[in-house]
């Protein structure tokens, strides 16, 4: 497939996101680009969020991830569903309750300021991380199959994509990211189930021949029982719990999505669906991925280095026009789910948790507009400069890193949520900050030497889990001392 003609799949497609953007941000305010005025529908949030929560990532990585984990990345998806269930009881009933905008102003409720700070402040880290991984994987992609051929340097291709992205939300926000996801959601999933549609043609073979082909293959493996693997399904569903938890009910991106639903009840009926889709749906990135690995096999085609390029090479050079094309607009699709909720996410929270714009000049809205457009255009700079150093330093499947550099970054916030909410205990609010540091740094220890530490155990995604106890324990050293009254 021509370069051009993928690039130029890519124009149109986002065009058409543009035209969205246009209609949705027309009359929009800043709590349009907060909170969506709180009037967006439940089961348009929770169809779009599907987009949100698979990303790029999740699009290529997943597939190729099957060649050397098979299916038991199916076991985290499991524990993803439990995860959704706690966010829908326990954290959305508080954040409707305190008629939250940014949901770190939980921690200054209930522990004070320096951990209101420290909660943003990781956030800002972690999703700062996580989409900067995320548009790099894309953008890496694109940059082999695309620009590379017309000798533009990747950094000018990072530049181009952030600014688009940076255009089209900078005006509505997230009243205009729970449409335009809804859109992606659409194309994405529709790519998928057309490739595999392509991929069945090749080798003139039906839907049911190929899951039996997958089901008697080694590839379909989803329970592993070893203890010491990283790979052990009761690791791998714990982790699926928390790093839902975390990565969804205590990330304001996420959330923010949520929070503009019209009330709790809807907002939990968005949560419920949610869980409920993405368990067949990822089940099909699973199931792609064996297709892919068999459909390889079958015309002894030889494997990428990097597993996160077999899908694209197979769509690319081995399926035809329409393949690439699919390919493409899936692609970006996920890109830009992920990529746009971020940056409205990201300036949400540095604009209202650590300068306290809303509070500043909340009794001019053009002034809050205007500086919450100058952080908009700070984080699409930032995240610029993040994707370039990671195209540097990327060494390992994009979806392993991106959940690894999680369990650190994440940790302190599921410590400070969960100490917070089933405790009573008052703390030494000035301390927290240097808790949530100590607390990822002996994580950091204890996952570098655990095989000689434990006898060959090797801490995996459950690497969250640790560093959130570590920060719960830390958080009861520093505890007030209680004052008898005589």
């Amino acid at each position: 497939m021509s370069p051009g003609l993928i690039f130029g799949s890519f124009l149109v497609y986002t065009i058409v996101i543009f035209l969205i953007s246009w209609i949705t941000s027309r009359k929009a305010d800043n709590q349009s680009f907060f909170i969506g005025n709180r009037k967006s529908p439940w089961f348009v949030v929770a169809y779009g969020m599907i987009g949100a929560s698979l990303s790029g990532v999740t699009f290529i990585s997943i597939p190729g991830w099957v060649g050397s984990t098979h299916f038991s990345y199916f076991v985290i998806v499991l524990g993803y569903v439990f995860g959704y269930a706690i966010i829908s009881l326990v954290l959305l009933p508080i954040y409707y309750k305190l008629n939250l905008t940014s949901i770190y102003a939980y921690l200054n409720n209930r522990f004070g300021n320096s951990a209101y700070k420290t909660g943003s402040v990781f956030f800002l880290i972690s999703r700062i991380i996580g989409a900067s991984f995320r548009m790099y994987l894309v953008i890496s992609v694109l940059q082999v199959f695309v620009f590379d051929h017309y000798g533009i340097p990747f950094w000018v291709t990072v530049v181009f994509f952030i600014i688009l992205i940076q255009l089209y939300t900078l005006k509505g926000g997230i009243k205009t990211i729970v449409w335009t996801d809804t859109l992606q959601t659409t194309f994405m999933l529709a790519s998928i189930i057309i490739a595999i549609g392509l991929i069945l043609s090749k080798m003139d073979l039906g839907a049911m021949e190929m899951i039996n082909k997958v089901w008697n293959s080694d590839l379909s493996t989803i329970i592993v029982t070893d203890i010491n693997s990283k790979q052990n399904f009761l690791k791998l569903f714990l982790s699926g719990v928390f790093i839902t938890i975390v990565m969804t009910g205590l990330d304001q991106d996420m959330m923010q999505k949520n929070l503009s639903c019209k009330n709790l009840k809807d907002a939990r009926k968005n949560m419920t669906t949610l869980s409920l889709i993405l368990v067949p749906v990822n089940l099909i990135f699973l199931f792609l991925g064996a297709v892919l690995y068999i459909y390889a096999a079958e015309y002894n085609l030889q494997l990428p280095e990097q597993s996160d390029h077999l899908f694209p090479m197979i769509a690319f050079d081995h399926l035809g026009t329409v393949a690439g094309i699919v390919f493409i607009i899936g692609l970006i699709s996920a890109a830009y789910s992920s990529a746009d909720s971020a940056l409205t996410a990201l300036t949400t929270s540095f604009s209202i948790d650590i300068m306290e714009y809303d509070k500043k000049y909340s009794h001019n809205e053009n002034l809050l507009k205007k500086k919450r457009q100058t952080v908009h255009l700070l984080m699409a700079l930032i995240i610029i400069f993040v994707i370039i150093l990671f195209g540097l330093i990327n060494n390992q499947a994009v979806i392993a890193q991106l959940f690894t550099l999680a369990g650190y970054t994440y940790g302190p916030l599921l410590g400070l949520y969960a100490f917070g909410l089933f405790t009573r205990i008052e703390v030494k609010d000035r301390l927290i900050p240097v808790i949530a540091i100590i607390a990822p740094v002996l994580s950091w220890i204890i996952s570098h030497y655990s095989a000689a530490m434990f006898n060959g155990y090797e801490i995996g995604f459950e690497l969250l889990i640790i560093n959130g106890i570590f920060t719960f324990l830390g958080l009861i050293i520093i505890r007030k001392p209680i004052v008898k009254t005589v």
